[in-house]
């Protein structure tokens, strides 16, 4: 009767390098998992696809609002102000996207500040803005570009800060819900008369003073101040 042959067992060798190939395997496989936490290559292909921000554009919370520069001025100080027209205090964070919707002109309430209420013959008026929050937190340009001041007295416009300004820039920020800001530095009127074309001149018309009453009104973002600031020269 013919008998079977045995099965021949493999040898401990054989044994060993199966396992070392199953090691070698997981090895692989752990580090690759490893990699992909770590390295998050599908959050790079989405920051790479992303559009580019405007540069004129940047993004951080307000503490408080630039200033119009290149004011020609003939009597007073020229003022300039927050150099490079960014938020004093700030941390510009260029390319973030805010999360915050752009502001409601019913919730924002903008007043024209003055450094005083009245002014001798020898004081320039100075003027800022004040503007507050009353809705959620919301983004709005308050940028040299969003601004202006207007000097009437009477139906007569005397000054406007954008007749002679230079340079003027955007600037998109946050405004949180119930904050307050307000320029980081008083804008200068030299008591003359402005208009396009006269910014250099040395000669402009003066103001009135004797008591003379002017009042103040400003806009930013596109929302002008509630009511016009009174203020007299002397």
């Amino acid at each position: 009767m013919t008998g079977t042959t045995p099965r021949r067992r493999p040898s401990r060798a054989v044994y060993r390098r199966r396992r070392l190939v199953v090691l070698l395997i997981a090895l692989l496989v752990i580090a690759g998992v490893v990699w992909l936490l770590v390295a998050q290559p599908w959050a790079v292909a989405a920051t790479d696809s992303s559009e580019k921000p405007d540069p004129g554009q940047t993004q951080s919370t307000a503490e408080s609002l630039p200033v119009p520069s290149g004011q020609a001025t003939t009597g007073g100080t020229e003022t300039g102000a927050v150099e490079g027209a960014v938020v004093e205090g700030a941390t510009p964070t260029p390319g973030a996207t805010p999360a915050a919707l752009p502001c409601v002109a019913s919730e924002i309430t903008v007043e024209a500040v003055t450094s005083a209420d009245t002014y001798a013959g020898d004081q320039n008026p100075q003027f800022s803005i004040s503007l507050t929050n009353n809705g959620a937190d919301c983004t709005l340009n308050v940028g040299t570009t969003a601004q202006s001041f207007t000097v009437t007295s009477g139906d007569d416009v005397w000054w406007r800060s954008t007749d002679c300004q230079s340079e003027p820039s955007d600037m998109v920020v946050l405004i949180a819900a119930g904050q307050t800001v307000s320029s980081a530095a008083p804008l200068t009127w030299d008591r003359t008369r402005s208009a396009v074309g006269t910014c250099a001149d040395g000669n402009r018309p003066l103001a009135p003073g004797g008591g003379a009453s002017y009042h103040l009104s400003v806009e930013i973002g596109g929302i002008a101040s509630t009511e016009p600031k009174q203020f007299l020269l002397y």
